[in-house]
């Protein structure tokens, strides 16, 4: 395997911030550089994807995989950040609630639903993080998004606290999601504890803390199995030329394909060299560029 074109499946703990998590998986390994793919706040553990060198032109395509969370959230009190980090901003008088009521609350909050993300998030508004104006004390309007939330279930109940598992698309603010159960429920809520358990194929027990990098196999993949949830196309020495000099592959030599769709394009000895989109062409298909990489 490439030793320094790598994915590493890191299991962050609790208060760091992503970026200061790369920082240290990219001094461990010496990479020339680094990313993840999609951010964990402080507050929040597990599965953090850190791309080294040419991997990091990979990240968009592993942050578009389905999630999953295990989250505890504290019924009766909501905060500013929708987190413990924040200031209570409502506490609920005496409630009771039960399994059948929180059970009855979350199925509206299963399949395809809209959230509005929390004014604490990253999501940048003229260039600036939405953060940074939330800190000022400054609210501004926030477009709603549809997400997909495919499995939402109770892990544990001990009032008040709730412990929920959800399995998502990619772009679910968790925090929101307990806050729209508080909601639900009539108590406020806010999230106390969580985790990321798995990113597409990636899962949690073969994630690496910091002390076990870079000696922990399972924790390091190469840019071509961590993608392996694209088809690969391997490319006749013809298309492989035109391909690596950036040109559209409209060959017949294709077979068809669904268009929109990413690719993992390799060279005519199986070796992955790229990223490609495909699209309709005729009755056929072609084939664009999408990230050249330098791996060969």
């Amino acid at each position: 395997m490439d030793n320094k074109n790598l994915v590493i499946n890191l299991n962050k703990p609790k208060g760091l911030t992503s970026q200061q998590a790369v920082t240290k998986v990219k001094r461990i390994f010496a990479a020339k550089k680094a990313g993840h793919a999609g951010t964990l706040d402080p507050i929040a553990t597990g599965i953090l994807l850190v791309c080294l060198n040419e991997a990091t032109k990979i990240t968009r395509f592993l942050a578009d995989a389905d999630k999953e969370y295990i989250a505890r959230m504290k019924l009766g009190e909501r905060t500013d950040t929708l987190d413990s980090e924040g200031k209570i901003i409502y506490k609920a008088p005496d409630f009771s609630v039960d399994k059948n009521l929180i059970e009855s609350a979350l199925e509206r909050l299963r399949g395809n639903i809209e959230q509005i993300p929390p004014m604490y998030s990253a999501i940048k508004v003229a260039g600036k993080p939405l953060y940074t104006l939330a800190r000022k004390g400054i609210e501004i309007e926030r477009q709603r998004r549809s997400v997909n939330i495919y499995k939402l279930d109770i892990t544990g109940f001990t009032p008040p606290f709730l412990e929920i598992r959800v399995l998502c698309s990619k772009g679910t603010y968790i925090r929101t999601l307990c806050d729209d159960i508080g909601t639900a429920l009539g108590t406020g809520a806010h999230v106390v504890e969580l985790k990321r358990t798995k990113i597409g194929d990636f899962i949690l027990e073969d994630s690496a803390g910091f002390d076990e990098l870079p000696h922990k196999e399972k924790s390091t993949r190469s840019i071509d199995s961590s993608l392996g949830c694209l088809k690969d196309i391997i490319l006749t020495a013809g298309d492989f030329t035109r391909a690596i000099n950036g040109a559209v592959i409209t060959s017949e030599s294709l077979p068809e394909l669904p268009p929109d769709s990413y690719l993992r394009l390799k060279s005519p000895d199986g070796k992955l060299f790229a990223i490609g989109k495909s699209f309709a062409l005729g009755g056929g298909s072609g084939i664009k560029i999408e990230r050249l990489l330098h791996i060969l």
